[in-house]
């Protein structure tokens, strides 16, 4: 049976190419797909403090530090203590944060559209929502 017929062979060379169109996608606004995935849950649901965004993100409390630290840095998110529990860090978009996350967001769903130029717009909807069902499922599964 050749590889390519491997659905695990599929989806990693098709996520392997997927990451390096959205690398260059989001390079010239200077952020990857990390930061931009922060970027999004903080604009979707905030204030979040730093351990609830993690955990949105599925990634580890070291791992989004240093995410926000070199968001900070740029200017795209705030960091302040919670009001409510000076143990939890709090963040927030900035004013530039929101204006890097709408051109970011513009520049992923153009590359998306290229991506998956090669199949026709019912083919591609049915990909996206087929994965859908496998992450979602995925989640229901694992709580």
């Amino acid at each position: 049976m050749p590889l390519e017929s491997r659905l695990g062979y599929l989806l990693k060379h098709a996520q392997q190419r997927l990451a390096r169109a959205s690398a260059a996608a989001l390079a010239p606004l200077g952020i990857d797909g990390h930061e931009l995935a922060v970027l999004a849950v903080l604009a979707a649901e905030y204030p979040l403090s730093q351990v609830e965004v993690a955990g949105r993100l599925g990634v580890d409390r070291t791992t989004m530090v240093a995410l926000v630290d070199g968001l900070e840095d740029q200017g795209l998110v705030e960091r302040r203590r919670s009001p409510a529990d000076r143990r939890k860090n709090i963040v927030e978009l900035t004013s530039e944060g929101r204006d890097c996350l709408d051109r970011a967001e513009r520049a992923r769903l153009a590359m998306e559209r290229r991506f998956l130029g090669p199949l026709d717009e019912e083919t591609a909807a049915a990909l996206v929502r087929a994965l859908r069902i496998l992450v979602v499922e995925e989640r229901r599964v694992a709580e």
